[in-house]
């Protein structure tokens, strides 16, 4: 019966955002420490990550779910406009942190919020 609360699709994919804003920082942590490395090419979470969320949520199927996983790549997107070949900006990276603290935070309430309903449902009690 636990697995079960535990393995609904929203639940579920609300867990899977968290872990793709927690993996977006350590990238983001990592671009910003590499600011300056000639060559370094800026790190983010795959783009079709999103898609196959987005394509497994429309499913709300929970073992589709189960199977998306978030990953690095190196962002094909982002230009170097420097001559050392690197391809992180420091302003538009430190925005895209300021983000990301953002959705973390509502995907921590999400998650937190199914959590105190169950613990509600079972004692009663929302605390």
């Amino acid at each position: 019966m636990i697995t079960g609360l535990f393995s609904q699709p929203n639940y579920v994919a609300a867990k899977k955002l968290l872990d793709a804003a927690v993996l977006r920082h350590e990238a983001i942590a990592s671009n910003l420490a590499n600011v300056e490395t000639p060559n370094y090419k800026r790190m983010d979470v795959a783009p079709s990550f999103q898609a196959d969320l987005q394509e497994a949520i429309k499913g709300q199927n929970s073992n589709q779910l189960a199977l998306v996983e978030p990953h690095l790549e190196t962002d094909s997107t982002a230009i170097s406009n420097t001559r050392d070949g690197n391809s992180v900006q420091l302003e538009p990276e430190l925005a895209r942190l300021n983000q990301n603290f953002l959705e973390h935070a509502l995907n921590i309430q999400l998650v937190t919020g199914s959590l105190v309903k169950m613990r509600l449902a079972i004692t009663g009690r929302p605390v």
